[in-house]
């Protein structure tokens, strides 16, 4: 299994990506073509049609049969068709171009002379129109429309017909532009074109349109005269008040305005969520004679177009979001929402062509959640893995430090200045050889133990066993600006703990072991390494090698530490350093200087300047240095092995490019 990057999180296959974008287009396409689809669009129609409302545009007046009426007429209501004959003359003296009545005149009146009135005036004033209605029965023998007319005297009287049935959703709201030939807007049309002939232009086919609703005021949408006020116009209205307008006349009680307490007459529109008032029927006709005449009425865009709008936002949307960063794919979601809101908007509001948007915007705000969802199961994967890898090799806190920066990691490679550890048991293939393997894996066991712990206490990262050796980095997958300091402390920890093991070793009768440590600071390649199905976290280089190879060199040295010369000047604190030796590496030009820890001061400068006078060829000094040392700790193997080589090679010639320094190769 491959690490994902720790810098940030890797793009979806392309696969997955293709999978969910196509996913997303299904729901939301398929969603589009639901009940529960079109009403969350319904919706979003309301909030363009209340955004983008403009004031009116035609010469309409609506009269109102209204609480002031009601007092100035009579209570009891419906009135005389007389009162209605008396309200004709009135308009048409003030020059009234259109008079409608939005009042179903469907039965006689009781008193004959009242509709022989009404009819007169109709007929007089050759401008007015009265509504029919239409009603849908349906049993278990038949099903059919019912159209209701106004009653025969009025027919007769020439007054035109429109059908005023609207036809709400489901939510109640009027939405829908009514048509067909004898609707009510398209008569009021051809009764204004009889009086002012070309005056109106009647629209074309205007089936599947959408009101576009006039912007209300504070008493409706089109300016408003009581009933009362309209039968004595001179008396109570400026002069010419009514002149050339479109006058409905209708219903509109204050109590009919609540939409708790709505009447037959009065209907939702987009504007009821906002203002929480219904629309008297009177009024919604002359919106949607407006909405007709105007050329306003709404068109949505086809079915195709939206589909295509819908897999182009989706696939920009995942192309976008593939590669999850919260923040950023947030900033463009909202900027994708605003590339469909912003000219959606101006479709409409300028060329009334409505693209449904919601299930558009609902798919952008899915594929936010679904990419980020993905992301959160991929960065808890990623944090997993991170943490399965390290938890074995590392203290807890750098794993914490790995989780809380994963963008310091870089998995798959990277050249970076570590320092290499390797040790290695002496003594340990007594035990193995002499004893069972419980005792050999308890040894083992008590070790490991020791010497992880302590690596992980100082930062350290542990790579691998290797029988009874161990190999460990530090710097790296963290950096560690201490990573040398660090690494020889943990050795030298190490090494006090292997006294206690020893004693405990002898307590139960085995033999002694000790431990040899290598330490290299040099420049590696650390990562994942292996195969897709196996890894683990390595370094590799040339100082992996020579750390190794001091770890073996221990044993010629008589010392349990070694490190290099790159480690030791690393070091901020080199008071405890002791020079060893310098070796010659295969490969390289340069000798290796390699030193030990030893806490006596005196040994410590002695073994400098003894050191120093070897390199020199001068014997005597060296000679008198290390044996100082051995009148101070008699048998110290160091002294004893450059007295020996000085005894060896003292007496020799030797070349004029001598260099004191040995081949590590036959160590």
């Amino acid at each position: 299994m491959r690490l994902p990057s720790g810098e940030r999180a890797a793009p979806l296959p392309w696969r997955v990506t293709a999978t969910v974008a196509a996913g997303i287009f299904a729901l939301f396409g398929g969603l589009a073509l639901t009940e529960w689809g079109r009403a969350m669009e319904r919706k979003g129609f309301d909030e363009l049609t209340v955004t983008s409302a403009r004031p009116q545009q035609l010469p309409i007046t609506l009269i109102g049969i209204d609480d002031a009426s009601l007092a100035e007429v009579g209570r009891q209501f419906p009135w005389p068709r007389s009162t209605h004959a008396k309200l004709v003359k009135a308009l048409n003296e003030a020059g009234a171009m259109v008079i409608v009545f939005d009042m179903l005149f469907a039965e006689p009146s009781n008193d004959p002379a009242d509709d022989r009135a009404f009819a007169q005036a109709i007929a007089e004033a050759g401008n007015v129109v009265v509504v029919a209605s239409s009603t849908f029965q349906e049993s278990a023998y038949f099903r059919q429309w019912t159209r209701t007319d106004p009653t025969p005297v009025l027919l007769a009287s020439g007054a035109g017909v429109g059908l005023a049935n609207v036809s709400p959703d489901r939510d109640t709201i009027v939405r829908n532009l009514p048509e067909g030939n004898d609707v009510l807007w398209r008569e009021i049309v051809r009764r204004a074109n009889v009086v002012r002939p070309g005056l109106l232009a009647e629209p074309d086919d205007q089936t599947g349109k959408l009101i576009r609703y006039a912007l209300p005021r504070e008493d409706g949408a089109y300016p408003y005269v009581s009933y009362y006020q309209a039968l004595s116009p001179e008396t109570h209205l400026p002069k010419g008040h009514f002149q050339d307008q479109i006058v409905l006349v209708g219903l509109r009680l204050t109590a009919s305005l609540s939409a708790e307490m709505g009447t037959q007459d009065t209907f939702a529109t987009p504007f009821t969520s906002v203002t929480g008032l219904v629309t008297p029927g009177v009024e919604l006709h002359a919106q949607i004679l407006e909405s007709a005449i105007t050329g306003r009425a709404v068109k949505p865009l086809p079915m195709p177009v939206q589909l295509g709008v819908l897999a182009l936002v989706t696939v920009l949307s995942s192309l976008l979001m593939r590669r999850w960063r919260p923040i950023l794919s947030a900033v463009l979601a909202l900027a994708i929402a605003f590339l469909v809101i912003g000219p959606a908007y101006w479709s409409f509001s300028t060329h009334s062509r409505w693209l449904p948007g919601m299930g558009i915007l609902a798919a952008i705000a899915a594929s936010y959640f679904v990419y980020g969802a993905i992301g959160y199961l991929g960065e808890r994967q990623r944090r997993s893995e991170i943490k399965r890898a390290f938890e074995r090799y590392v203290a807890p806190e750098v794993v914490d430090h790995l989780l809380a920066q994963p963008g310091r990691l870089t998995f798959g490679g990277e050249r970076r200045i570590v320092t290499v550890f390797f040790s290695d048991l002496a003594g340990f293939t007594s035990i193995s050889e002499k004893h069972g393997p419980d005792v050999v894996v308890r040894v083992l066991k008590q070790h490991f133990t020791l010497t992880t712990a302590i690596a992980k206490k100082h930062r350290g990262t542990f790579i691998q066993f290797a029988g009874d050796g161990l190999m460990a980095i530090w710097g790296a997958p963290v950096e560690d600006a201490n990573h040398a300091a660090n690494a020889c402390n943990a050795a030298r920890e190490m090494q006090a703990g292997m006294e206690l093991l020893r004693k405990d070793l002898a307590e139960q009768g085995l033999p002694l072991i000790s431990m040899r440590i290598g330490i290299h600071t040099c420049e590696v390649i650390v990562g994942n390494l292996g195969s897709e199905e196996q890894w683990y976290y390595s370094a590799l280089g040339d100082g992996v090698n020579l750390a190794s190879r001091l770890e073996g060199a221990n044993k010629a040295f008589g010392t349990r530490i070694l490190v290099s010369g790159s480690t030791a000047a690393a070091l901020t604190d080199r008071a405890a350093l002791r020079p060893v030796s310098s070796v010659i590496v295969k490969g390289k030009s340069e000798p290796v200087d390699v030193y030990t820890f030893d806490d006596d001061a005196r040994v410590c400068t002695l073994t400098v300047q003894g050191n120093a006078a070897f390199a020199q060829r001068d014997w005597e000094g060296a000679r008198e240095a290390f044996h100082a040392i051995l009148e101070h700790r008699p048998g110290d193997v160091l002294a004893l092995r450059y007295l020996a080589r000085i005894a060896e090679i003292s007496g020799a010639t030797l070349p004029d490019d001598w260099v004191p320094a040995e081949s590590l190769e036959k160590m």
